[in-house]
């Protein structure tokens, strides 16, 4: 078998704060139950167990939100046990974990660094950038207190990076959120475009992110980031590492780059299962593992209707010259779809704009990466 890995959402859409722009809770709230609670033992164990079986060589575990973290360490610390329990095949697992920080304590900062997770960890900039859309049920920010999970994760060593949502306000100023992180050594970075809920046309909200903001916010980032590789000052940017990768032939590592969809296993604290995180809807639903195989809910119509819709491209796309490159962008943001087909990529103007304007230099980098010697002939080594 390949490699497999899960999403799996152990506390539902349950949540402690509330962010504006959640994209999660617009979904959740529109399926027919909002929320499946915490994820009991029980589950958690028959998740395990039949996906150390499906797996042969390597498997992942990711743990989103809502806030997984509100599932419990102890859930986590079974979780490892578990993993033990039923690796008869020594298989390679991985763990990893995406959070807003706000329950972290050593405690948890331990766990985390002894059992070898990768923490992606929710901040959006500065404090005045974070805590405009980042805040609790009481209004309050959530800067000061994710701040100190990052001093908890500093002292124990976790690994860990930094996973920043785009908005409109924030694409304006990301110059001040660009030096904000490298002032505090963050070099693993992901920019997430911010998700108008799905069914609605985009731009409807302060939060709205627009073809224009957001090509202003990539040609300024790359200049940034590229100046910095050329300096020796290695940063890594998902999106951008993704896009120079493509340019040197291999395939980009997120699936949103691809160009079609596959069933990525999102698992809903019930067993549940879906297959993309952007369509944990009823719609979608493929299945339960506490009732079904991973081949079962592979090969059901649901699967494959998910999976043939999103090959569909729109001719404009195809006939762009960056089309390489750019592959029509995610699914999710060619919605709502016309005549049940996808439409252009809503911030299609913003790629080909970048692309024109950092196309040249993407290339080039390319072409530096692929030969090491030429890198030390930059630096003088």
């Amino acid at each position: 078998m390949p490699p497999i890995s899960l999403l799996i959402k152990p506390a539902s859409s349950n949540c402690n704060l509330r962010c504006k722009y959640c994209f999660y809770h617009s979904l959740a709230e529109n399926r027919q139950t909002d929320s499946y609670g915490i994820m009991d033992i029980e589950t958690l164990e028959i998740l395990v167990r039949k996906t150390m079986e499906y797996a042969d060589h390597a498997c992942s575990f990711v743990f989103q939100g809502g806030e997984p973290t509100l599932a419990g360490l102890d859930f986590f610390r079974s979780l490892v046990e578990f993993q033990k329990k039923y690796n008869k095949k020594n298989v390679y697992i991985s763990n990893a974990i995406q959070t807003n920080g706000m329950v972290i304590d050593e405690e948890w900062a331990r766990f985390l660094a002894e059992n070898k997770f990768l923490v992606g960890l929710s901040l959006d900039g500065p404090k005045d950038i974070h805590d405009s859309y980042r805040a609790g049920p009481n209004g309050k920010g959530s800067f000061i207190r994710i701040m100190e999970t990052v001093n908890h994760f500093n002292k124990y060593k976790v690994e860990y990076n930094i996973l920043s949502v785009v908005t409109a306000h924030s694409a304006r100023h990301i110059n001040k959120i660009y030096n904000f992180f490298k002032k505090h050594g963050f070099r693993y970075l992901q920019f997430i475009p911010c998700l108008d809920p799905l069914g609605e046309h985009p731009g409807g909200y302060e939060h709205s992110l627009t073809p224009e903001r957001y090509a202003y916010f990539l040609k300024t980032l790359f200049d940034r980031w590229y100046n910095d590789i050329l300096q020796g000052n290695m940063i890594s940017i998902r999106y951008f590492d993704n896009i120079v990768g493509m340019a040197m032939g291999y395939r980009p590592e997120s699936c949103g780059m691809s160009g079609v969809c596959t069933c990525q296993f999102v698992v809903e604290a019930n067993g549940g299962v879906y297959p993309c995180d952007f369509y944990v809807i009823d719609e979608w639903y493929l299945g339960n593992l506490k009732h079904s195989s991973f081949e079962e809910i592979w090969n059901s119509e649901t699967t494959g209707r998910f999976i043939e819709v999103s090959k569909y491209v729109d001719p404009k796309c195809r006939e762009c010259k960056w089309f390489r490159l750019c592959r029509g962008g995610c699914r999710r943001e060619r919605e709502p779809f016309e005549d049940d087909k996808p439409v252009l990529n809503r911030l299609c103007p913003a790629f080909y704009e970048f692309f024109e304007y950092a196309g040249d230099r993407i290339f080039e980098l390319a072409r530096i990466l692929s030969n090491p010697t030429s890198i030390m002939r930059r630096e003088g080594l």
